[in-house]
């Protein structure tokens, strides 16, 4: 299977600028870049669903660049239905640091910022050197902005396209780079880029843009209750990265397994045998959540969020240490508690139960558990053999409600 042809079934392919592409794809050895704007000093898995492509392009012999866009952050791309919010020259500084150290750390390539061949150029240069070669029913024509047109664009991200294209120009001439990949959403920048290379140098240059990864439902890919699921784990631990991986939806996880995974076209077909076969195993869920965490992390982080999902299935929390249980129950409030009392006062201190009564009605319910070990006595006493690691104590209320307490 030919480079290309692994795109195409992976359904990682939905234009290109010029068929002649597909033989420089498979035959040559071209230099390309992907670029994101620091809008937050981290990426979020929405841009590893996109940014693999350059470890694809990588593996067949391809130089991937990764721009971060210092200047073409400071203006912003034009959002579809509303002006996006303009960030701090601070906040860029500090976000265009996390992300090209993050992009280091996971992809490995080289990194460039266009902030650095942009500064310099005067506003007279800029619109004799690049605007008198865009027309303006040109660029009119684009989607993004005509998506505009009757809610309102500046002429700031008006001139966002030329900056982009600016940036293909310039890493043309200096980097040797032919080809510029991205969402399907950039395919009008892309174009911009092309046809100023084309106009100003008289040379060719391609484009080819991927389909934006989603659900279902047409919801981007890693967004989750309007929360990025981040790729820096400080933000974003493995252990969330598993559950939300692990509960995706059924009808999507093979698509997921080509778009996400270096998996073969012979091991995800046998993964998706299995899947039909046994849906409840999630054995494709499993084998996703293995493979983006392992290349995201590492082993260590894949395998330390198995250890927490499994102690929390099985309630057993002593198997996890301080960080571990930290990094299981992040978002839940912790307690500050004595110990050496009864169950139903702690039930209550805890904010477990409203009530004493309300405590008695969940023990003799049968709804309490700590450690894995329903609680059915109303005179049990809460004491140090009850705390993990002599420090915390886990209850449990019903299937999904964790309560935490930390002796004082």
């Amino acid at each position: 299977m030919t480079l290309f042809e692994d795109l195409q079934w992976r359904g990682l392919v939905q234009d290109i600028s010029d068929e002649e592409l597909i033989n420089k794809l498979n035959n040559e050895s071209l230099t390309f870049y992907i670029g994101t704007d620091p809008t937050a000093d981290s990426m979020h898995i929405g841009h590893y669903s996109s940014f693999l492509i350059c470890k694809r392009l990588a593996k067949y012999g391809h130089k991937p660049i990764l721009l971060v866009g210092g200047a073409t952050g400071l203006i912003g791309d034009p959002k579809p239905t509303a002006e996006r919010p303009m960030i701090t020259k601070e906040a860029v500084e500090h976000n265009i640091k996390g992300l090209t150290k993050q992009a280091k750390d996971i992809f490995g390539f080289e990194v460039v910022n266009n902030y650095d061949w942009t500064k310099d150029i005067d506003v007279i240069d800029f619109l004799r050197d690049y605007g008198k070669y865009f027309n303006v029913g040109y660029m009119l024509a684009k989607d993004k902005v005509k998506s505009r047109m009757e809610t309102g664009i500046t002429y700031a991200e008006f001139s966002y396209m030329i900056l982009q294209a600016l940036d293909f120009l310039y890493l043309y001439e200096n980097k040797g780079c032919t080809l510029q990949v991205a969402g399907s959403d950039q395919w009008g920048n892309i174009t911009s880029g092309i046809e100023l290379i084309r106009k100003k140098l008289d040379k060719t240059a391609y484009g080819m843009v991927m389909p934006l990864v989603t659900d279902s439902n047409g919801v981007k890919f890693g967004k989750t209750e309007g929360n990025a699921l981040w790729l820096d784990k400080n933000k974003t631990s493995s252990y969330e990265l598993y559950q939300y991986l692990i509960n995706l939806e059924d009808s999507m996880i093979i698509e997921y397994l080509k778009k996400l995974t270096f998996l073969s076209k012979e091991e995800i077909e046998d993964i998706e045998k299995k899947h039909i076969e046994h849906p409840e195993l999630r054995e494709a869920h499993k084998a996703l959540a293995k493979e983006i965490i392992t290349d995201l992390h590492g082993k260590e982080e894949y395998e330390k969020a198995i250890k927490i999902s499994e102690a929390l299935f099985s309630g057993k929390f002593e198997q996890l240490n301080n960080e571990e249980l930290e990094e299981a129950f992040k978002g839940n409030e912790v307690k500050e508690i004595t110990i050496n009392k009864n169950i139903i006062d702690i039930l209550v201190e805890m904010n477990v139960a409203q009530s004493k009564r309300q405590a008695r009605e969940f023990i003799t319910g049968n709804s309490i558990a700590i450690n894995g070990e329903k609680i059915t006595d109303l005179e049990c006493e809460i004491n140090a053999i009850h705390l993990i690691n002599e420090t915390y104590l886990i209850i449990k209320r019903g299937k999904k409600n964790y309560y935490v307490g930390k002796t004082m």
